[in-house]
């Protein structure tokens, strides 16, 4: 199961900072950001998946990231009117498609369904922190006092905390699954900027539900690939302690996104399914510096993984560019930088070097782009650089 023809494989860069830094649209002040933009300037957020094709990339995030009925609610939208511009969100990354297609006579784009963690849907947002209230995690976020985000050997509440996640990205899974039209342009799955253990599980578990919905008479989900991208903001998982008081890694992450393990529903045969694993894994809006370190540390951990999972996912990289961003504020500290270009350098040399050394006998092709605080430009340098020799 491929994600693309190609690779590397080129991807998108950071739609909701490029509203704001290239269309100078403010989406700081919505818990929809992108999404807002979608409802209200459809045709802005089709110029910007249009700029970064015209820029190279063949994959294209949809603006959905923050969306689920929960953030649509606090926006002030009812649910039927959420669940439209949801949908709506997918048909613009279609329309930018056919756009580009009648422009250069190239069908071969690929539209990405953008979902973030639970995180997403919380103010301050919390895709970083992984600070989830019950039932969701142990505490919510706090300004005043100390925040955590495990429950330290509590089994009941982490499987409690498991299954309320899952519901609510199989509701969300479920919004965009049950349009066959909508589901139809959707060529792959991409779960973002993922902070817990606990919530690659829930996924994986949506998915296997999901799977277990649509097999029975839709043949669309057939074949389409999803991917699971982790977080690590200093280079390490938010996730600082889990069950037994051990730091949580790379590889653990890793683990809980490959291993095979029983789905939370028996097939139609009454026998014990195992959960779907995604068809890669990889690193989202994390600073390019620690990319070297973690994809060595998740190849490892590929490799130590021995069984009838030695099938090779894909590794989806997308750094992002650099700056800092304070969730609570909603405002980024720039990065300084002398070669405006330096990230596309860095970041593409480092892609042809794994592409050379670890791909091959781990992985079975990389797709690469740029998150937060990337443009179209990025992406042009960053497609330079794969192209040369």
């Amino acid at each position: 199961m491929n994600f693309y023809h190609f690779t590397p494989a080129v991807l998108d860069g950071g739609l909701g900072t490029t509203l704001e830094d290239v269309f100078s649209v403010d989406i700081s002040h919505t818990p929809l950001w992108s999404a807002k933009v979608s409802a209200e300037k459809p045709q802005t957020v089709v110029a910007s998946h249009l700029g970064f094709l015209r820029a190279g990339a063949r994959i294209i995030l949809t603006s959905t990231y923050q969306c689920s009925l929960s953030t649509y609610r606090r926006a002030g939208y009812s649910d039927m009117d959420a669940i439209i511009s949801m949908r709506d969100a997918v048909r613009l990354a279609g329309e930018a498609k056919v756009i580009y297609a009648k422009e250069k006579l190239d069908s071969v784009v690929k539209i990405a369904l953008s979902l973030g963690p639970f995180g997403a849907s919380l103010i301050p947002a919390q895709d970083f922190d992984g600070c989830y209230p019950p039932p969701f995690g142990p505490a919510e976020y706090s300004a005043s006092a100390s925040n955590y985000n495990s429950f330290s050997g509590d089994v009941e509440m982490e499987n409690a905390a498991v299954e309320a996640l899952t519901q609510f990205h199989l509701e969300r899974l479920l919004i965009f699954a049950r349009d066959p039209t909508v589901w139809g342009m959707i060529d792959c799955v991409a779960f973002e900027t993922i902070p817990l253990v606990r919530e690659v599980k829930a996924i994986r578990q949506a998915m296997s539900l999901l799977l277990r919905e649509l097999s029975a008479d839709d043949l669309l989900f057939k074949g389409k690939p999803w991917w699971i991208s982790f977080v690590f903001p200093d280079g390490q998982c938010p996730e600082r302690q889990y069950t037994g008081g051990m730091p949580v890694t790379a590889s653990d992450m890793v683990y809980a996104a490959l291993q095979w393990e029983p789905a939370p529903v028996k097939d139609a045969t009454r026998r014990v399914a195992i959960m779907p694993i995604p068809s890669g894994i990889g690193i989202n809006c994390t600073p390019l510096k620690f990319f070297a370190a973690l994809v060595n540390e998740m190849s490892e951990a590929r490799i130590s993984m021995r069984g009838p999972q030695d099938s090779k996912p894909w590794l989806v990289l997308y750094p992002n560019g650099g700056d800092t961003y304070d969730p609570v504020s909603r405002t980024w500290s720039v990065r300084e930088e002398s070669n405006k270009h330096s990230w596309a350098i860095d970041f593409g040399r480092l892609v042809k070097e794994i592409s050379s050394t670890i791909i091959p006998n781990v992985w079975s092709g990389v797709v690469c782009g740029g998150c937060c605080r990337t443009v179209p430009e990025d992406i042009i340098a960053l497609s330079q650089v794969l192209s040369l020799g």
